[in-house]
């Protein structure tokens, strides 16, 4: 094949996989190992620049993966397939489907369409049918099985709007939930549109040495003329910021997540808010990559932070209910370690803080929530780890000691500067907080 440097005004979107899809005005669909790239991506400009290729178009237009995935937080492992056939009506369309099953028996089935330019329309558009069933028996004792249909609307370097419609069932095969989550199941519609603002300025997004970040959800549901869609108002706002320190390649990382959902339409201050829209803290994601609204805080269990219901069965166990608000904030101080051949390979240290608290807002609820009882109430966590980068993804090995302001200020009431307080020595407030506070560390 004929090499040649050709200088092109390109749009860039990286897909899972080693393959760069590239659409220029010459060329609907071009794909290239990643590698030629590296580096081009953390520059976040695709203008000008200049590209040696062979002139080759995909050699196949059907492409396939399959793979198998753990979530450590979680404790469940999936089998994941898809399949992929390009640029069929030769506008740079993606068409698939895939089909996921997890361990939990959590599964879905989805097909998917992708339109990067038709007909003059301004911005990509994209659609996918999806049928899927997340099982949240050990946590919150549901499961939720969803039939839907989410359409791309808009997406841009900045912007995005989707709107999504589907049919959601909530049901709990164990007999077991606690009463929040016994009334909210059964048949919901799910008509919602959902805009995203993202602004994302930093050197790398999964060590970031450098810049700033910011994102804005904004979600409205009910919007089908049904007794049964789901109406609530949620909005999210990420504010992540890295700065360097010149030395050993370090860098401090702050970020700040806030989010807030609740009801909408006739008697809303008296009705519970939905629970899959609900917050729910914890897991062993890491907030320095994610920008998704609340949700990561190291060295809590997943879901492990905030209200929780005790089951219908009567024994120790409970149900995580989640919140209407929730914050979570962090400081990570990453490193390079003084072994060469770790550097070299971009493993490095990191040492960590982490907060994050929640609160019910729903049924008057609002009325309740003071500033001493939110910080009585918040979880911190602090720690060390290691953090060894692949090319697909952040893996972490820490070690986190939790932190409860519970103690600390009820040892400050009590003039006591020993060991945390002993339930059996409590008042019956304070016993009931500490026996909350066990099962979310447990």
């Amino acid at each position: 094949m004929k090499q040649s440097n050709i200088k092109l005004k390109m749009e860039a979107k990286l897909v899972v996989g080693s393959v760069l899809i590239l659409r220029t005005p010459k060329f609907r669909v071009l794909s290239v190992d990643a590698q030629m790239f590296q580096g081009i991506a953390a520059l976040g400009d695709f203008r000008f620049f200049h590209v040696s290729t062979n002139h080759v178009i995909t050699k196949s237009p059907l492409t396939g993966q399959v793979g198998a995935y753990t979530r450590a937080e979680a404790k469940s492992s999936s089998v994941e397939a898809s399949l992929k056939y390009k640029n069929i009506f030769g506008y740079g369309d993606i068409w698939d489907g895939s089909v996921i099953y997890g361990c939990d028996n959590s599964a879905e089935v989805g097909m998917g369409m992708y339109l990067p330019r038709f007909k003059g329309l301004p911005t990509p558009f994209s659609s996918r049918l999806y049928l899927s069933t997340q099982d949240w028996l050990k946590f919150s004792s549901y499961k939720e099985r969803s039939l839907g249909l989410s359409l791309g609307l808009l997406s841009s370097k900045y912007h995005e709007l989707v709107y999504t419609v589907g049919w959601r069932n909530l049901i709990d095969p164990s007999r077991s939930a606690s009463k929040s989550i016994r009334r909210q199941l059964g048949h919901s519609l799910l008509s919602a549109l959902k805009y995203t603002f993202k602004y994302d300025q930093r050197d790398s997004y999964l060590r970031p040495t450098s810049g700033y970040a910011f994102s804005s959800t904004s979600q409205i549901g009910g919007l089908a003329p049904d007794s049964r869609s789901l109406r609530f108002l949620k909005q999210e706002i990420d504010l992540r910021c890295a700065f360097p320190f010149g030395f050993y390649n370090a860098a401090l990382n702050l970020g700040v997540s806030g989010g807030v959902t609740f009801p909408w339409g006739s008697g809303y201050q008296n009705r519970p808010s939905s629970v899959p829209e609900r917050f729910f803290l914890g897991g062993n994601s890491s907030p320095v990559c994610s920008l998704g609204g609340p949700s990561a805080l190291w060295g809590f269990k997943t879901r492990g932070v905030g209200h929780n219901e005790p089951k219908r069965k009567g024994d120790d166990e409970r149900d995580f209910i989640g919140g209407d608000a929730a914050v979570t904030a962090f400081a990570d101080l990453s490193f390079d370690l003084p072994v060469r051949w770790l550097r070299e390979r971009g493993v490095h240290g990191h040492v960590f803080a982490c907060a994050g608290n929640m609160a019910k807002l729903t049924e008057n609820e609002f009325r309740n929530v003071t500033a001493p009882k939110l910080l009585e109430t918040f979880r911190t966590s602090v720690g060390t780890g290691i953090v060894l980068p692949t090319s697909l993804f952040r893996m972490e090995v820490c070690l986190s000691s939790l932190i409860s302001f519970l103690y600390i200020i009820y040892i400050m009431k009590e003039n006591v500067f020993a060991a945390p307080p002993r339930p059996h020595l409590c008042r019956p407030e304070q016993r009931d907080a500490l026996v909350k506070l066990k099962n979310e560390l447990e």
